[in-house]
C-alpha cells in the first residue's frame, strides 16, 4: 500500500493476486456487495477485527467478491450503500473508541474491464488493540476483537489471552526488531538525551540506554551536490551517522552539516529516470521517503528554530523529493518519462541561486541538476493532483 496526498492507496496487483487465491485470509477478506444499514454494526466489527490483525499489515475488506460464487466479480457500481473514504472516516468518528484512538481507513476503487469493486483499506497500526468503550448495536465495548487466520472473534465475545497480549506488546514495540525499535523511540527525539562524555556527538533512548545514536566526522569526504549550492554557506562537512543496540552497530548512514553547521541531517537517496539508454540516467534526483531510515533520522535531527536552522532547513528541502513510499516513487518515474517533453510548463519563475566555481567540478551539469529538481517538484505535484 502507498500514500499520495494524505489518503492511502492498495497496490491493484496485490489486490487481484489476493482474489486469485479464492480464498480469505489473516488480513483480507471478500463482501459480494456493501454493508447495507442494519449491517453497520458488522461493518464495524469487521474493521475492528481487521484492525487488529495478528499478521501486523495493511488489512483489506474487498467489495464486490462473490466467495460464495466461485469468487466472481460482482460489480459494486450501482450498489446503493457504497460509501467513500469521507463516510467512513465520519462513520467510524462518530464511535467511541479506548482512548480516542481509532483505526485509519480508507476507499479505493479498482476497475477490471467493465466491473467496479471497492477495497476498505485498514490501515497498519502500532496503536493496538482497537477496542470501543460504548455498545455499538451488537459490538460490544470492552471486548478486544481480531482475526485469526480466515475467521473474525465472534460479537459477543473477547479474542484470546494469547492474542490480546501480542496485540499490547504490539503497541509497546515489543514484538520489533532492534532496528524497528530504534526507529519506533527516534520518532520522539525529545525522549533522547546527550551522553555525558560527548555531549553533541553521542545520545541514547531515556528508557533504554542501551539504544544510542551517534556521529563521526569523516574527514575523507569533501564533496559537493547541487542542493548545497542553495544554502547560504556551500561548504558541508560530511558524518557518518550510527545506530547501535548496546555494542551492536545496526546502520551506519552518511550524513552532512549544511550552511556551517546550521542544519544537520541524513544525505538523502540518489535515483533517476533514463529517457534514451537503458543502463544511463539523463535525470537524477535526491530523495526521502517517508518512514525510511533516512527520512527517521532527517526528522530526528530537526528541531524547528524558527531561524538559521529552519532556514536551512527549508532550503535544503526545496531541492530534494519525499515520497510517501517507494511505489509511489516508482510511478512517479513513468509519470517524468511520459511528461519529461513538456518540462518547459514547469520551467517558468525559477529562482537559480549563485553558484561558486568548484575546482574539479562540471559546474554547468550541477546547475542542470539543481534546475531539474525544481522542476521535479512542480510536477510531483501535478502527479499528485491527478488522483
Amino acid at each position: 500500500m502507498h500514500v499520495v496526498g494524505g489518503a492511502y492507496f492498495v497496490n491493484k496487483n496485490e489486490i487481484k493476486d489476493l482474489i486469485l487465491l479464492k480464498q480469505e485470509g489473516s488480513y483480507w477478506d471478500f463482501k459480494r456487495e456493501w454493508y447495507s444499514q442494519d449491517k453497520k454494526a458488522d461493518l464495524l466489527h469487521d474493521i475492528i477485527c481487521m484492525a487488529n490483525n495478528l499478521s501486523n499489515k495493511d488489512a483489506y475488506i474487498i467489495i464486490g467478491v462473490d466467495e460464495e460464487n466461485d469468487y466472481s466479480f460482482s460489480s459494486v457500481k450501482n450498489d446503493p450503500n457504497r460509501k467513500n473514504t469521507q463516510q467512513l472516516v465520519d462513520f467510524m468518528r462518530e464511535k467511541n473508541f479506548a482512548g480516542g484512538v481509532r483505526p485509519i481507513v480508507s476507499v479505493e476503487n479498482f476497475n477490471f474491464g467493465e466491473i467496479e469493486i471497492d477495497i476498505i483499506v485498514i490501515h497498519n497500526s502500532n496503536t493496538t488493540p482497537f477496542y470501543l468503550t460504548e455498545r455499538f448495536r451488537s459490538v460490544m465495548s470492552n471486548n478486544i476483537y481480531t482475526r485469526v487466520m480466515d475467521s473474525n472473534t465472534p460479537k459477543n465475545k473477547s479474542a484470546d489471552i494469547s492474542h490480546i497480549e501480542m496485540l499490547w506488546k504490539k503497541r509497546f514495540g515489543l514484538l520489533s526488531s532492534p532496528l524497528d525499535r530504534m526507529l519506533i523511540y527516534l520518532k520522539n527525539s525529545i525522549l533522547w538525551d546527550s551522553s555525558p562524555s560527548s555531549f553533541k556527538e553521542k545520545k541514547y533512548y531515556r528508557f533504554s540506554p542501551e539504544y544510542t545514536i551517534e556521529t563521526v566526522m569523516d574527514e575523507s569526504k569533501n564533496g559537493y551536490q547541487y542542493y548545497l549550492f542553495n544554502q547560504t554557506n556551500i561548504h558541508p562537512r560530511w558524518y557518518d551517522i550510527n545506530l547501535y543496540y548496546h555494542q551492536t552497530m545496526l546502520v551506519s548512514l552518511e550524513g552532512l552539516s549544511l550552511d556551517g553547521g546550521r542544519y544537520f541531517t541524513p544525505s538523502p537517496r540518489t535515483d533517476g529516470v533514463s529517457l534514451t539508454q537503458y543502463y544511463h540516467w539523463d535525470i537524477t534526483f535526491k530523495y526521502y521517503i517517508k518512514n525510511s531510515i533516512e527520512y527517521i533520522v532527517h526528522e530526528f535531527y530537526y528541531h524547528p528554530d524558527g531561524d538559521d536552522e529552519t532556514i536551512a532547513h527549508d532550503k535544503f528541502m526545496e531541492c530534494i523529493l519525499v515520497f510517501d513510499t517507494d511505489f509511489e516513487k516508482e510511478n512517479f518515474k513513468e509519470y517524468i518519462k511520459r511528461n519529461w517533453k513538456n518540462k518547459q510548463i514547469y520551467s517558468d519563475n525559477i529562482w537559480l541561486p549563485y553558484f561558486e566555481e568548484i575546482k574539479g567540478y562540471n559546474m554547468d551539469a550541477i546547475k542542470e541538476e539543481y534546475m531539474n529538481s525544481q522542476i521535479l517538484q512542480k510536477m510531483l505535484v501535478a502527479f499528485r493532483n491527478i488522483k
